[in-house]
């Protein structure tokens, strides 16, 4: 069952920051994600299970940009890295290619 509903903005980003958010419940990663011409914004992202911060910082992720922030640990996410849930952990969604971040996907 999906977590949320998927309407709105899907943007591409680049993650320019990736740390262990400390006092989160389920381990999550905060990250700090650029989107071209749309700004940067901040993410708790649960994808600790596959992938440590330096796996994250440089690569292209998939978001969603127009959902209301919300706080978690303190944290104020304002966008939603999509992924994929398998046995192992989550996947993130990501471009098989480098394209300009702020790219909306449809």
């Amino acid at each position: 069952m999906p977590l949320v509903d998927l309407t709105g903005r899907a943007l591409v980003g680049t993650v320019r920051s990736a740390v262990p958010l400390e006092g989160a419940r389920t381990p999550a990663y905060v990250l700090e994600i650029d989107f071209g011409g749309a700004g940067a914004r901040r993410s708790s992202a649960q994808i600790t299970d596959l992938y440590q911060p330096s796996d994250l910082i440089g690569t292209q992720i998939i978001a969603l940009v127009d959902l209301p922030p919300k706080r978690i640990a303190g944290v104020v996410s304002e966008c939603l890295v999509l992924g994929i849930a398998t046995p192992e952990g989550v996947v993130i969604l990501r471009p098989e290619r480098g394209v300009a971040d702020g790219g909306e996907v449809f």
